[in-house]
């Protein structure tokens, strides 16, 4: 079922004003685009529900040589040579 553009699925039956209210729940308190829901019945009566949402682009920002960088592109040949001189160290 496709509740305010975002595909929703149960494993039991739900009114539509039911749904609609898990919709309403999450876009109150996810800032992210919703794009589908999974309701799930638990043996306690009461409900999980599931979400996948697109998530925020970010750039991944490092300190290399001293600056902070994302993207090594924009730097001359010289500074390129040195960070890939540089020791890199492994993570554990």
């Amino acid at each position: 079922m496709l509740i305010d553009g975002i595909k929703i699925t149960t494993d039991f039956d739900a009114s539509t004003e039911e749904l609609q209210n898990y919709v309403d729940y999450l876009k109150a308190r996810v800032d992210e685009d919703i794009v589908s829901i999974h309701v799930k019945m638990r043996d306690d009566g009461t409900v999980d529900v599931d979400y996948n949402a697109y998530g925020i682009p970010f750039e991944r920002i490092r300190r290399i040589t001293g600056y902070l960088t994302g993207d090594l592109t924009s730097w001359n040949d010289a500074k390129q040579a040195e960070e890939h001189d540089r020791v890199k160290h492994s993570r554990i």
